[in-house]
């Protein structure tokens, strides 16, 4: 925990292990931290700051969104191929949907309005889920390498950001219908990205890497290393 005045560390807070993802839920002031490997999530008091719960999920986390209106947090489930849906207000998991035909999902974005939550799957399909009913209602084709995905309410539009190099706009037609619109051509590597609703524009960070090392017999595939001075933030708007 940082002093946003100082830039000093306040306070370190054990949560499970591998932690790679939070969410901020306004509410109720607490964060919630997603443990991958621990496949949990620990629910900190932001104010205190103290850890309030911890919630055991059933399979490996990755990015999740907060529902305030609904006392919901949706997360994905990577290994699980589904969404948790996580009731706030009681600190559980109250229900496990699948995400067929979606495999290994990563990013996430909310519709709060329309009850859908976006899943970008690694078997290049976009979900669209209702939450009130639990089932995949549409997908839709995105790219290879998909991690991010944000939601921009006033458009409609579905934003998945993938690592081959291209992020994939899509358009909820209706709460039924999910349709491609755009392929924007980014940069490789760039498969994170974040959304401001006000200017809709989108941010991308993105370099350039090594080629990867080949393994050791028996060993997983070693990561790229990034090569230095590289580092880019790429920044996508509204055709003027």
């Amino acid at each position: 925990m940082v002093d946003l005045k100082t830039l000093r560390t306040v306070s370190k807070i054990e949560t499970g292990e591998s932690p790679d993802a939070l969410v901020y839920d306004s509410k109720h002031g607490e964060v919630y931290i997603f443990n991958h490997r621990g496949s949990s999530v620990t629910v900190i008091d932001a104010k205190t700051p103290k850890v309030v719960s911890t919630i055991s999920l059933g399979g490996e986390p990755e990015f999740a969104a907060v529902d305030s209106a609904s006392d919901r947090v949706y997360v994905n489930i990577e290994d699980k191929s589904e969404v948790v849906a996580i009731d706030t207000a009681k600190h559980e998991a109250v229900a496990h949907w699948p995400l067929a035909p979606g495999e290994e999902p990563s990013g996430i974005a909310l519709d709060a309005a329309h009850h859908r939550v976006f899943s970008t799957c690694h078997n290049k399909i976009m979900t669209m889920l209702d939450t009130q009913s639990g089932k995949v209602v549409g997908t839709a084709p995105i790219g290879t390498g998909v991690d991010g995905a944000a939601f921009d309410d006033s458009t409609q539009l579905v934003f998945a950001s993938c690592g081959e190099g291209v992020t994939n706009i899509l358009k909820e037609e209706t709460p039924a219908k999910l349709s491609v619109v755009q392929t924007l051509q980014t940069k490789r590597s760039a498969r994170t990205m974040t959304l401001d609703p006000q200017t809709h524009r989108i941010y991308l960070p993105a370099a350039d890497f090594q080629p990867a090392p080949s393994p050791s017999p028996g060993a997983s595939p070693a990561r790229p290393t990034m090569i230095a001075n590289t580092m880019k933030l790429l920044v996508y708007g509204p055709a003027k």
